[in-house]
């Protein structure tokens, strides 16, 4: 009995511990984007003009910034300034590193260039036999590959279940496993510590590999 109403317990915790998660999240973005109403003077407020609080308000406001600024940093002042911004920031010993760090792991994560993951990868680490989920970041560096002789491959190997750290490796191309699986789909297995795992549907079924090996 008391197993039972202990599965019933879990059961419930796990349909709604997710749920409620969910709601503090976004709760605590949405107080946190009503905040940036307090930018704005108190009489021009929509609270003041309206007569009463709209939440999610600050939203709006914060998308508004956003493309604002983006139209500005598109054009050449706008890159002058922000880069005049940044050669300021990179004088302050601490806020220099952790700006530094913070924007090069926003530039992974929104960019749509070169400079995103590519590919996920199975590599042999930390031993042989032991298999590792990495991501591939880039492909022959001159000097690495000039100097080791070796077509190499360079991925980022993070950790569990925080990704925004690991290990930048270089290793041959030979020794990498290319996987179907979407940089979206790894990220996911890795931060559910391999607990959601990405359906996979193999281009040639096993049983038509192996008739074809079969066949002369």
């Amino acid at each position: 009995m008391v197993v039972r109403i202990r599965r019933y317990i879990v059961a419930g915790l796990l349909v709604w511990l997710p749920i409620g998660a969910t709601i503090l999240v976004f709760s605590l973005l949405l107080d946190l984007m009503d905040r940036l109403l307090l930018l704005i003077p108190p009489p021009y407020r929509p609270d003041a003009l309206l007569g009463f609080r709209i939440p999610g308000l600050g939203v709006i406001l914060a998308l508004l910034v956003l493309i604002i600024t983006g139209v500005l940093v598109a054009n050449l002042l706008g890159r002058r300034l922000v880069h005049n911004y940044e050669k300021f920031l990179n004088r302050i010993p601490l806020v220099r590193s952790v700006y530094g760090a913070v924007k090069h792991f926003a530039e992974v994560v929104f960019s749509d260039s070169n400079a995103s993951f590519k590919k996920v990868l199975l590599i042999e680490y930390p031993r042989a036999g032991l298999y590792s989920l990495c991501f591939q970041t880039s492909e022959n560096p001159p000097e690495v590959r000039s100097r080791t002789g070796d077509t190499i491959v360079t991925v980022f190997l993070p950790t569990t279940p925080n990704p925004t750290s690991g290990f930048m490796l270089f290793v041959p191309a030979k020794d990498v496993i290319e996987l179907d699986m979407s940089v979206e789909e790894g990220l996911k297995m890795i931060i559910s510590l391999g607990l959601v795992v990405p359906q996979w549907h193999p281009v040639h079924p096993a049983h038509e590999v192996a008739a074809s090996e079969a066949s002369p």
